[in-house]
């Protein structure tokens, strides 16, 4: 997707693109993370699942790795946090 196309596309669309660029990489340690819901106040609801849901890892990989990577692409997004 170009860069004025994804400007245009839906705030959901675009993150959505986000995560699943990120997927591969949470897929490859055995988790996975579903995008829920974002939020009209700019929030982003995602599930871990798999090896990732529980992980005492998983705080850090969605503030450092998810998180960050969405923000920086979306910058509508104000933060991103795990559901059950």
């Amino acid at each position: 997707m170009s860069s004025a196309a994804q400007k245009s596309a839906p705030i959901r669309e675009r993150v959505q693109s986000v995560i699943n660029l990120i997927r591969p990489a949470v897929q490859a340690d055995g988790g996975d993370i579903e995008l829920v819901n974002v939020l009209d106040s700019g929030v982003v609801q995602i599930r871990f699942h798999g090896a990732c849901h529980g992980c005492p890892s998983s705080t850090m990989t969605l503030q450092m790795g998810i998180e960050r990577n969405i923000r920086d692409q979306v910058p509508e997004i104000t933060s991103v946090v795990p559901v059950p």
